[in-house]
C-alpha cells in the first residue's frame, strides 16, 4: 500500500497545474448550489411526520384551529391594570391588534365577551368599552368581574390585577413562512415600540409563538455572521503560530473555505434547508477541515527540516499520511452520518451536511493542498516550542510515569464523568436564548407574571354530534378540569365548561346558585345557540368546539416544570381519563410542550444508540486498517471518554439536557476519532517500519504528530 500512496504524491506533485484546475471546477460546480438554500424559520421542522405526538397536534389543529401567536403584555409601573388610562391603552391597542397582518382573534380584558341578562335577554359585549369615560363605580365592577373570571385569571389577567395580555391568534396563509412570520415579527415589533413612546408609563413585553420562531432564525443569522469569522480567524492565527508558515497556513484556509462551500452547496443541489440546527454545520466544517491540512502540512515541513526538498516532502507527507487521513475523514463521517437516526430532520441535515463538507476536505487537502504548495514558496521557520512544556516533555513524562499518569487520569474521567448522575432531561426552548434578545426576558416575564407557557391539549370526544351539550359529558369535562386544577405547577385550565356554566347563571338571573352545568341537553343547546349568535366577528366557539359539536378543545396551562414532569403528567391525565371517563374520552394529550417532551427523550434514545452503532463500526474500521485488534479496542477509551466527561461538567455546571445537546454524543466521536487515529497510526508506523520499542513509538507520534493535534 506504502507504493501506491507515494505514486499518488509523484502524481500530484507532476500534475499539479491539472489537480488545482479540477479542483477549481468542482468547487465553482458544487458551490453554486449555495444559490438554492432556503432558511426555516418554523421551529416544526424538528418534528418528523413519523412523530406520533405531532400527528395527534396536527389532527387537533385540523379540528379546531393552529396556535400561532403573538402575546403583548402590559404591566402598568403603578402595579394596577384597573385603572382608565391603562384601560384605555388595552383598548387601543386592542383594536390596533387586528391591523395586524394575518390576525385571526384578538383576546384581552377589554373585548372579553362578558354575558349577564338583562329581564328575559342574555346581553354579551365587550366588558370594557370607552374604557377613557369609564366611572370609578364601573372599575371597580370590571375589575371584579375579570378577576373572578376563570376564562381570564392566569391567562388573559394575573390574580393581582397588575399584569395583563392581549393575545393574537395569527392564522398563517403558509405559502411562504419564511417572509410570512418576520412580516408579522417586524409589525408587531413597530407597535410595541409606537406604544412604549405613547405611553412611557406603561411596560410592554412581546412573546408568543410567532416572536419565537422568527428570535430562532433571527439568533442562527447573528451566529452565523459573528461565529464563522471568529473561529475563521482564530484557526488562521493557530495555524500561523503551530506551523509558523504563511503559505501554508493560506493554502489551509483556502481548504476550509472549499470544504465549506461544497458541503453548502450540495446541500442546496439536493434540497436540504437550513435551520436553526442545521445552520451551525459551516462553523463544525471549519474546525474539522483543517485537521487535515495541519497534519499533512505538519509532516512536510517536518520532512524539509530534516534535508529534503519541498517535492520530496511532499511526496513523503502524503505517503505516511495517506492512510490516517482517510481513516479520520471516514470515521468522522460515519459519526456525523449516524446523526441520520435522530428523530428531529434538522440534526439529520446537520449530519448529512457536515459529513459531504468532511468528504469534501479529505480530497481538498489530499489533492489541492499538495498540488498548491509545490507552487508556493516555503520557509521553514525553527519549529515552535511551548515552553518548557514541550511535547516532548509530556512524552517523557507520559513514557516515564506512565503508571501514575494512567491512574491520575483513570480518576479524573472517573470524576468527571460520574457528574452525569446530575444530569436532568429537560428542555425549555425560551432559555436557549441570552438574556440579551428580548423574547428571553419577555417570556421570562410573562411566565413569572401572568402565565403558563408550557400547555397540554386534548381533543375530548363525546360520542355523537351535539353530544357536547348532554349534561353527562360537561359534567366529565367539568371533573377532569378540576382534577388537572388540582396538580402542581398547573395554572389555567381552559374548557368549555366555563362557558355553559356562566351561560346557566346568566338564563337564571344571574344567580350565583346557578353556575353550575346545566341539567337539560335540549336547555344547554338553546343557551349555546343564543351565545353563538350573540358573539360579534372573531370571538367564536370554533377554537374549542368542532363542526358538529360532537368534541371540545381542553387546553391545560403549566409553569416552571421540566420534560419529565410533563410526560409524567400527560401519563397520569390518561390514566384518570382511561379509570373515570368513558371510552370514547381516552386519548393522548398534545400540544408543542408535550411534542418537545416527548422528542428530547425519544431522540437522546436514538442518539445513544447511534453513537453505540457508529463506536462499533469505527472500532471494526480501525481493526481491519490497523491490523490490530487490540488497538482498536483501546480506541474505545479515548473516543468515548471525552464525550462522558464533557457530559459530566455539564451535569456538574447545568444539569439540564435537551433536544439541542442530545447529538452531542455522535458530533464529538466524529471528531475526537481524528486524533485517535493520526496517534495509533504513528504509533504503529514506529514499530513496524522503524522497529522502535513501545516507548520510543510514543515518543515517537508525540513528535510528529503531536503539534498537529494540538
Amino acid at each position: 500500500m506504502k507504493w501506491i500512496e507515494e505514486a499518488i504524491g509523484k502524481c500530484i506533485v507532476r500534475y499539479r497545474w491539472w489537480v488545482i484546475a479540477v479542483t477549481l471546477v468542482i468547487v465553482i460546480a458544487a458551490g453554486s448550489g449555495a444559490r438554492f438554500l432556503n432558511f426555516s424559520n418554523d421551529l416544526r421542522v424538528f418534528f418528523s411526520e413519523r412523530n406520533p405526538q405531532y400527528a395527534e397536534l396536527k389532527k387537533l389543529e385540523n379540528t379546531y384551529s393552529r396556535i400561532d401567536n403573538v402575546l403583548f403584555a402590559v404591566a402598568p409601573k403603578d402595579g394596577n391594570v384597573f385603572t382608565r388610562k391603562t384601560l384605555s391603552t388595552i383598548e387601543e391597542l386592542t383594536e390596533a391588534s387586528w391591523q395586524m397582518p394575518y390576525s385571526s382573534r384578538v383576546d384581552s380584558i377589554t373585548n372579553f365577551q362578558h354575558t349577564y341578562a338583562k329581564e328575559d335577554e342574555l346581553i354579551v359585549e365587550d366588558l370594557a368599552r370607552d374604557a377613557d369615560t369609564i366611572k370609578d363605580e364601573d372599575l371597580d365592577r370590571i375589575r371584579r368581574i375579570a378577576l373572578n373570571e376563570p376564562m381570564l385569571v392566569d391567562l388573559i389577567v394575573s390574580p393581582t390585577g397588575h399584569v395583563t395580555g392581549i393575545n393574537i391568534n395569527i392564522l398563517l396563509p403558509g405559502k411562504d413562512r419564511q417572509t410570512e412570520i418576520p412580516e408579522v415579527a417586524e409589525f408587531a415589533r413597530k407597535m410595541a415600540d409606537d406604544f412604549r413612546r405613547k405611553y412611557p408609563e406603561i411596560d410592554f413585553y412581546l412573546t408568543g409563538g410567532i416572536m419565537l420562531d422568527n428570535a430562532y432564525a433571527e439568533a442562527s443569522r447573528d451566529d452565523s455572521i459573528t461565529l464563522g469569522p471568529i473561529m475563521f480567524f482564530i484557526l488562521f492565527l493557530i495555524m500561523a503560530l503551530t506551523l509558523r508558515s504563511f503559505t501554508g497556513t493560506i493554502a489551509t484556509m483556502f481548504v476550509i473555505l472549499f470544504s465549506v462551500a461544497t458541503g453548502l452547496g450540495l446541500a442546496g443541489w439536493l434540497g436540504i434547508g437550513l435551520t436553526t440546527a442545521s445552520s451551525g454545520s459551516p462553523v463544525i466544517i471549519l474546525t474539522l477541515a483543517v485537521a487535515d491540512s495541519v497534519h499533512i502540512l505538519a509532516s512536510m515541513l517536518q520532512q524539509i527540516r530534516f534535508g529534503k526538498t519541498k517535492n520530496e516532502a511532499i511526496v513523503e507527507a502524503m505517503r505516511i499520511n495517506f492512510q490516517p487521513v482517510f481513516l479520520t475523514s471516514i470515521t468522522t463521517v460515519i459519526g456525523f452520518l449516524s446523526m441520520n437516526l435522530s428523530d428531529a430532520p434538522p440534526f439529520r441535515d446537520l449530519g448529512n451536511i457536515v459529513a459531504m463538507g468532511i468528504i469534501a476536505a479529505f480530497f481538498y487537502s489530499i489533492f489541492f493542498l499538495p498540488a498548491l504548495m509545490t507552487l508556493l514558496p516555503v520557509r521553514v521557520r525553527p519549529k515552535l516550542e511551548l515552553g518548557r512544556f514541550s511535547l516532548e516533555s509530556l512524552a517523557e513524562l507520559v513514557v516515564n510515569r506512565r503508571r501514575q499518569v494512567f491512574i491520575v487520569m483513570l480518576v479524573f474521567i472517573v470524576v468527571l464523568t460520574s457528574g452525569m448522575v446530575k444530569i436532568d432531561l429537560n428542555d425549555d426552548w425560551v432559555k436557549y436564548f441570552s438574556k440579551r434578545y428580548e423574547i428571553r426576558t419577555a417570556s421570562d416575564f410573562v411566565e413569572d407574571n401572568l402565565r403558563g407557557f408550557h400547555i397540554i391539549e386534548y381533543s375530548l370526544e363525546s360520542g355523537e354530534s351535539g353530544g357536547i351539550n348532554d349534561p353527562a359529558y360537561l359534567n366529565k369535562l367539568e371533573e377532569f378540569k378540576e382534577w388537572y386544577l388540582s396538580q402542581p405547577n398547573v395554572v389555567h385550565v381552559r374548557t368549555f365548561t366555563n362557558i355553559m356554566k356562566r351561560l346557566n347563571k346568566n338564563m337564571h338571573g344571574d344567580d350565583q346558585a346557578y353556575y353550575s352545568i346545566p341539567k337539560d341537553r335540549q336547555l344547554a343547546a338553546q343557551y349555546l345557540l343564543l351565545y353563538e349568535m350573540s358573539v360579534p366577528f372573531g370571538h367564536d366557539l370554533n377554537n374549542q368546539i368542532n363542526v358538529d359539536k360532537s368534541a371540545t378543545r381542553f387546553t391545560a396551562s403549566l409553569e416552571k416544570v421540566t420534560t419529565k414532569e410533563l410526560r409524567a403528567m400527560d401519563d397520569k391525565a390518561r390514566e384518570w381519563l382511561k379509570e373515570n371517563a368513558p371510552a370514547h374520552m381516552n386519548t393522548y394529550g398534545s400540544g408543542l410542550s408535550v411534542i418537545w417532551s416527548h422528542l428530547s427523550m425519544r431522540n437522546i434514545r436514538n442518539m445513544l444508540f447511534a453513537s453505540f452503532l457508529a463506536l462499533i463500526l469505527i472500532s471494526a474500521l480501525l481493526i481491519i486498517s490497523l491490523k490490530s485488534f487490540k488497538m482498536g479496542l483501546i480506541s474505545l477509551i479515548p473516543n468515548v471518554g471525552p464525550s462522558m466527561m464533557a457530559f459530566g461538567v455539564w451535569g456538574i455546571m447545568v444539569g439540564m439536557v435537551g433536544l439541542g445537546l442530545s447529538v452531542i454524543i455522535s458530533l464529538t466521536i466524529g471528531i475526537v476519532v481524528d486524533d485517535t487515529v493520526h496517534f495509533m497510526s504513528k504509533y504503529l508506523r514506529a514499530r513496524r517500519e522503524l522497529n522502535k520499542s513501545p516507548q520510543d513509538a510514543v515518543r515517537y507520534s508525540f513528535s510528529t504528530v503531536g503539534m498537529a493535534m494540538w
